[in-house]
């Protein structure tokens, strides 16, 4: 089932002697671990992250920094099962300015082979957009294009990368598949009211990814040894760009493939090596001057890459991990834009507990989109799940 990634952990508290109360006849709690009998149960947990960025010369006066403290995420992990293969997850997270549903989806999960979740669910797609804001290697891990269910700010097209539908996903000895279909785009430029359909395929050459159904990682520290996956991801709709104020004829296909890969090393004595790069095109003609409410899909192509390195031995309650990411924008039309980040994770508890530090240098915004000065941002920041 899905709570949250660290529910392997969960479990293994709950088995090492965690305290257990009755709460009602037939009805306990251990770790977050409601019992109600010997094939239902219901799991809870929490994801917090928050920060504080300094942003260049971007104060009312124009010259000095302005300073921004946030809680970036807020999420409620609901999850559980009714009866052998069947399972559901409810989340929550901030929406709009109020908290809202995040994931709220029906779990079908019979074998390794062939699962299917349907409600609420995550969108296929590239690596970073599967991982989450948790899972990510570095802090601003989102400086290139959106596919359209992380992109529209009034959720027409989805929401953090969510979206209505349905999603197959299973593994095969290496090869990881998942292939959904979705609302998709919702205006009236949607006149045939086409769905999207989104698919990745994945595969390990070395040792398995090993995450929740079909989410991804930017790193695991080293504990599941050496990784090579190379992952493949596209999604398309018909009319599947355009605002509510287009008609028919201003909407436009949309066609977007990214591909991905991530190496893990980990050496002798423990420190671990970790690189991850992606190359991503979107094909439309939607520009962004045609957008409404912020709605703009991006056309043309993009590129990063990210490379860490994890000290072996702890400092305190943690260790080190120094990394290194470069993004760049090309659009079909327009200027390109690029970003460098160099960053020091502080990890006490792999994604569960950690601390981050960064600089930023350059004209990538949060969504990829040329900004009008390249500018020097310094972050600072914790999350915390459990």
């Amino acid at each position: 089932m899905l709570l949250k990634r660290e529910n392997i952990a969960l479990k293994r508290a709950i088995k090492t002697g965690a305290a257990v109360c009755a709460l009602t006849a037939g009805l306990a709690s251990a770790a977050g671990k409601i019992i109600i009998d010997e094939d239902t149960f219901v799991t809870l947990g929490v994801g917090i992250r928050a920060g504080a960025t300094f942003i260049e010369d971007a104060a009312p006066n124009g010259d000095a920094y302005k300073k921004d403290f946030s809680v970036q995420n807020v999420r409620l992990y609901i999850g559980g099962q009714l009866a052998p293969d069947w399972k559901f997850t409810v989340n929550t997270e901030e929406i709009f300015g109020e908290y809202g549903v995040l994931d709220a989806m029906i779990q079908y999960e019979p074998n390794a082979y062939f699962n299917v979740w349907a409600g609420r669910v995550l969108v296929p797609a590239d690596r970073i957009e599967m991982n989450g804001p948790f899972y990510g290697l570095s802090w601003n891990q989102y400086t290139t294009p959106f596919y359209p269910a992380d992109n529209d700010p009034k959720g027409r097209a989805g929401k953090y990368n969510r979206d209505d539908g349905a999603v197959v996903w299973g593994a095969a000895s290496k090869f990881q598949y998942a292939v959904g279909v979705f609302n998709g785009l919702s205006t009236a430029a949607n006149s045939s009211d086409a769905p999207l359909y989104a698919m990745r395929f994945a595969y390990n050459f070395l040792n398995m990814e090993n995450n929740p159904g079909y989410y991804t990682s930017s790193t695991y520290y080293g504990g599941l040894g050496d990784i090579l996956t190379l992952g493949f991801a596209v999604q398309m709709q018909k009319e599947g760009t355009g605002s509510d104020a287009a008609s028919a004829k201003d909407a436009e296909d949309f066609l977007g493939y990214s591909v991905d890969a991530l190496f893990e090393k980990v050496f002798r004595g423990g420190s671990v090596l970790t690189l991850e790069g992606e190359y991503k095109v979107f094909e439309t003609d939607y520009k962004s001057t045609e957008g409404v409410e912020g709605f703009a899909l991006y056309d043309g192509s993009s590129i990063f890459g990210t490379a860490a390195f994890l000290f072996p031995n702890e400092i305190g309650l943690g260790r080190l991990q120094p990394y290194v990411r470069y993004t760049q924008n090309s659009p079909d039309e327009g200027d390109s834009s690029d970003l460098t980040e160099l960053g020091l994770n502080y990890v006490i508890n792999g994604h569960n507990l950690r601390f981050n530090a960064n600089v930023t240098n350059g004209d990538a915004s949060f969504t990829g989109a040329k900004s009008s000065d390249a500018i020097t941002t310094a972050s600072f920041g914790v999350q915390f799940q459990i």
